[in-house]
């Protein structure tokens, strides 16, 4: 079992009599769920008499002047919550409680949105919802509106979809005799001009003169405000408590809910169409989610409200129906909705919970990655795969501590060290020694010798090492003996290496070896070339050194025959190329400006296919949105459909392929705008960086990697 510990909002009231929305969800998904006897319920109520269940703890606070209420409202609560040796924290609708509570709880919390993210303390700001989504182990919303409000800003954001969840409100099952149904039409909510009771009393006025034998009934209030409408069958009920709601939506024919604010759910209308009310809402926010055959108001005014009710009372036929459909179609009763909270809390039973690297020691990891981040080309090469996976570390929380090796062997040449060697092994001890890392990370980084990483295993029990290679390793690809060399000289002391070549495709034998995406990065692959009408048909690019940054003379590129026999055979198809002919190669921002300008790529790597294997190059063709051809034996088509991806056999093949997509504008449009959705979702440097610390560490991840065989 689970040991779970609920936090309301600060003054939120948890009684029979005065309960609001928050409190009814979390008392009624507490009744139903299967883990209620581990459940421990903890607010701030200004009564503790009818409190609405037995597992609720008051937490009295005594305020003290100049101090956070809610620091010391949670504060307190960490405190009880203490005793109860939980093992989840889920807070209610108070995005600022989370910091304050992982200053000191290390162990899994989710955050329940109640309201819009946008207007609350703690996720106004992007920066505040990029630390929740890198901080929480799932968010819940009470609607797909709010969860949409919450992305908005959020670049690229399916990246984070998997700590996110939609989870509606509910009302109880229960059966209702519609021949009981009374000519009522009932208002439930506050009486203002923000749910639209001004347009209601109006409109009932006139409804209730034209229908004289049908009443309207009104439940809320609101000292605020005064909005006073006066009828003979018009009953104004004041506050009511939820149960004598229910019992009175069960006779109710047609219920009013015509907000002018973006409600981000809408309990009123929920309640209503559970009870077989014929529902009339608006089309503000949540609302819509709240009944599947509600009313949608189109024109919020008083004449578009009076005339909908008006067709109701004067097709009988039409609004039984309405009322039945609502009632069969309604699914979000309590067992439902909390069946959805328990499979959740089941992500975070135990039999994983000490298993994952942030729960042994710390809430987060101290990485030191050392490759060659080019930083001596003055940003010539700053979009390369060391940054991108840096990215995704620190979008996951982790602090990275970069060590460009190449540039250090660079610029600290000596008489006494001509190459620098000595130089970097000493930076790497210092940085490790000041750093004191629990994770290092090489990536092609062949200068840092066996003697440094044997000394920093010595020096710390705890460090784990893993490695990551991108270059082609096929036994009749190019630079085979010296790849192979280069990848298995350090294999003894890996915990974990990452290729991009599928290892069971592979001669070479490699311990605890894993294939990895190219990943792309939202912050690098930011064109949306579906979206343009491109001058150029077909972008290629190549080069014979990236760090030259120029064609070398007598270097050969098996790749240039196959390039030059299909401009030779596609005479109408306009290429852009690269890296060959004489044409040099392009780099950084000018690569982008070049790109930008085709709608459609080649991926073509060197040498001989192999399953898995691409270079680099594809992120950026696929993620930048540009229709992407690839050779099927490459086998991509595992990850990706042909609604996602162009797959070549032969250069007969590519060249008809290409000549249809640039008369098919439409197909190649939506196919490349497919295949740049599916490559963020599955192949971003988040979720490879992710893959990268659950292999190496050990530990079973929820994340949905589709590319590894054992998911």
């Amino acid at each position: 079992m689970i040991k779970i510990s609920i936090l309301l909002p600060y003054k939120e009231n948890y009684t029979k009599t005065d309960a609001g929305a928050v409190s009814l969800f979390v008392k009624d998904t507490n009744d139903f769920s299967k883990h209620k006897n581990e459940i421990s319920i903890f607010g701030n109520t200004g009564s503790t008499k009818n409190i609405l269940s037995k597992n609720y703890i008051n937490i009295n606070l005594d305020k003290k002047l100049f101090k956070s209420t809610s620091k010391l409202y949670v504060h307190s609560f960490l405190k009880l919550h203490s005793k109860e040796r939980t093992d989840l924290i889920e807070v209610h609708n108070r995005p600022n409680y989370i910091r304050y509570i992982k200053d000191i709880f290390k162990k899994k919390i989710i955050l329940y949105f109640h309201n819009d993210p946008l207007s609350m303390s703690g996720s106004k700001t992007i920066q505040d919802r990029f630390y929740l989504l890198n901080n929480l182990d799932k968010i819940i919303f009470n609607s797909n509106w709010s969860k949409n409000r919450f992305f908005i800003g959020l670049k690229n954001s399916d990246i984070f979809l998997s700590k996110t969840s939609v989870c509606f409100q509910s009302a109880p099952k229960t059966k209702i005799n519609f021949s009981k149904k009374k000519k009522i039409i009932s208002f439930i909510g506050k009486l203002n001009n923000a749910k639209g009771y001004d347009l209601f009393g109006e409109a009932i006025i006139k409804i209730l003169d034209k229908h004289s034998e049908w009443r309207a009934k009104v439940i809320g209030d609101e000292p605020r405000e005064k909005l006073f409408y006066e009828h003979k069958n018009l009953q104004i009920l004041g506050f009511k408590a939820n149960k004598y709601i229910l019992n009175f939506l069960k006779t109710t024919s047609i219920s009013v809910v015509c907000s002018r604010w973006d409600e981000p759910f809408g309990r009123a209308s929920l309640e209503a169409a559970s009870r077989g009310s014929a529902v009339i809402i608006s089309n503000k926010g949540g609302l819509p989610e709240t009944a599947k055959n509600a009313i949608i108001l189109k024109d919020l005014t008083v004449n578009n409200l009076f005339n909908t009710i008006d067709k109701l009372i004067t097709h009988p036929k039409k609004l039984l129906k309405i009322q039945k459909n609502n009632l069969s179609n309604f699914k979000f009763n309590h067992q439902y909705i909390t069946n959805i909270i328990d499979l959740i809390r089941d992500e975070f039973i135990d039999k994983n919970i000490n298993k994952k690297f942030y729960i042994n020691k710390k809430p987060l990891l101290k990485i030191l990655h050392i490759t060659n981040f080019n930083d001596r080309f003055n940003g010539r090469l700053h979009f390369n795969t060391g940054r991108r996976l840096n990215n995704g570390f620190i979008r996951l929380g982790h602090n990275v501590l970069s060590v460009s090796d190449r540039d250090i062997l660079n610029k600290n040449k000596r008489l006494t060290d001509p190459k620098g060697i000595d130089y970097l092994q000493n930076t790497i001890i210092d940085s490790f020694s000041n750093f004191k890392p629990d994770l290092l990370i090489l990536g092609h980084a062949d200068a840092v010798s066996l003697k440094t990483l044997e000394f920093l295993k010595n020096t710390s029990n705890d460090l784990k090492i893993c490695q990551w290679f991108l270059d082609p390793l096929s036994m009749y690809g190019p630079d085979y003996k010296n790849n192979t060399r280069r990848i298995k000289d350090k294999e003894k002391l890996m915990d974990a290496t990452f290729l991009t070549t599928d290892p069971n495709s592979l001669s070479l034998n490699m311990n605890n070896s894993f294939f990895i995406p190219n990943p792309c990065d939202h912050s690098f692959e930011t064109l949306e070339n579906y979206d343009s009408d491109c001058k150029n048909d077909v972008f290629f690019a190549m080069s014979h050194g990236v760090h030259r940054g120029e064609l070398k003379k007598g270097k050969y590129d098996d790749r240039e025959i196959f390039i030059n026999k299909l401009v030779k055979r596609n005479t109408r198809i306009k290429f852009d190329i690269y890296g060959m002919n004489n044409v040099q190669p392009i780099w950084g921002s000018n690569f982008i400006n070049k790109i930008s300008n085709s709608s459609m790529g080649l991926n073509l790597s060197r040498g001989k296919t192999i399953k898995y294997y691409s270079s680099d190059r594809i992120a950026q063709l696929v993620g930048n949105g540009l229709l992407t051809f690839i050779d099927e034996k490459t086998y991509l088509n595992d990850f990706f459909t042909k609604k996602e991806m162009v797959f070549y056999s032969s250069i007969s093949d590519l060249s008809e392929k290409i000549n249809r997509y640039k008369v098919d504008k439409f197909d190649r449009k939506k196919i490349a705008k497919a295949g740049k959705k599916k490559y963020f979702r599955f192949f971003n440097s988040t979720l490879v960086a992710n893959y990268i610390l659950s292999k190496t560490f050990g530990f079973e991840n929820n994340e949905k990697f589709i590319w590894d065989k054992n998911f």
